[in-house]
C-alpha cells in the first residue's frame, strides 16, 4: 500500500515501523510542524490515510480527506460528536472511512465479550457496574474512547444504564462510573466490574505496548482499499455485510 501518514508521533511511528515491515509505502508524513504541507494533491499521492492526531484536529482531518476522496481510517478519539457529520458526507459523496476507538484485535474481541457478558447481567439487579481506564500521560481524553465505547455496548444490554459519570462525581442511578488514571508509560487498560454484596466479576484488557493498535490500524487500510462506505473493525474482522454500498 502507499500511506499517507496524519499524525506521527507514537503511534505513527509504530505504524511506519510495522507498515515498512510489510513492504508497504509511506509516502508522506504530516505534523504540527509541517501541516502547511497539506493539500489535495498531496493527499493523492497515497491510496489511504492513516489519522492519529488530536482530538481538536480528528473531524477537519478526516473531512479532508474524504473531500479528496481518499480512504482514511482515524484512530483519533475526542471528536465523536462530530462523527455522524463525517459518516453522512462519506455515505453521501462515495467516500471510505473506518473510525475506531481502538484498532486492537484483542480490545476489538473484549468489546464482544463485555457485550455478552452485559447481556447475562441484564436480569441480575444486585450487580453493580463501574469501569477503571488507564493510560499513558499524554493521553488528551478522559475518560478513553475505549472506555466510552464498551460503555455504549453496556448500555446496548442493560436498559436502565445510558450514561457515565467520570470519577470522582457521583454517577445517577442510569450512570456508570469510569475512573480515568493517568500513569507513565501504560500504553493502555480497561476494566470493567461488576459487584454485589457476596461476590464480584471482572474482566480486563491490558495493552502491552502500541503495536497491536498499530497492526490492526494497517489491517483496516489494506481491507479498505478499493470499498466505499462507512465501517467499523467488526466489518474488518468478522465480515458480514457492509455498513453501506
Amino acid at each position: 500500500m502507499k500511506i499517507g501518514l496524519l499524525g506521527f508521533g507514537k503511534m505513527g511511528k509504530t505504524i511506519e515501523s510495522l507498515a515498512i515491515e510489510n513492504g508497504d509505502e509511506i509516502v508522506w508524513k504530516i505534523t504540527s510542524k509541517n501541516a502547511h504541507e497539506l493539500t489535495r494533491d498531496l493527499l493523492r499521492q497515497a491510496e489511504v490515510v492513516i489519522e492519529f492526531t488530536r482530538p481538536e484536529s480528528g473531524f477537519e482531518n478526516v473531512m479532508r480527506c474524504l473531500e479528496a476522496k481518499i480512504p482514511v481510517v482515524s484512530g483519533t478519539t475526542g471528536w465523536q460528536k462530530d462523527l455522524p457529520t463525517a459518516q453522512k458526507f462519506c455515505l453521501e459523496n462515495g467516500g471510505a472511512m473506518i473510525w475506531a476507538s481502538n484498532f486492537s484485535v484483542g480490545v476489538n474481541l473484549f468489546f464482544i465479550l463485555n457485550k455478552y457478558l452485559a447481556k447475562l447481567m441484564s436480569t441480575r439487579p444486585e450487580y453493580g457496574i463501574s469501569m477503571t481506564e488507564i493510560h499513558h500521560l499524554q493521553k488528551l481524553d478522559a475518560p478513553s474512547g475505549t472506555a466510552v465505547s464498551l460503555a455504549e455496548g453496556i448500555f446496548q444490554e442493560i436498559r436502565n444504564k445510558n450514561g457515565w459519570k467520570l470519577h470522582p462525581e457521583m454517577p445517577s442511578e442510569n450512570e456508570i462510573s469510569i475512573e480515568a488514571v493517568r500513569k507513565d508509560g501504560v500504553p493502555g487498560t480497561h476494566e470493567i466490574l461488576w459487584t454485589s454484596e457476596i461476590d464480584e466479576i471482572t474482566i480486563c484488557h491490558v495493552a502491552k505496548n502500541r503495536k497491536g493498535f498499530a497492526s490492526g490500524a494497517l489491517l483496516a487500510a489494506r481491507w479498505l482499499v478499493g470499498k466505499r462506505g462507512v465501517f467499523s473493525m467488526e466489518n474488518v474482522l468478522f465480515g458480514g455485510m457492509r455498513d453501506e454500498e
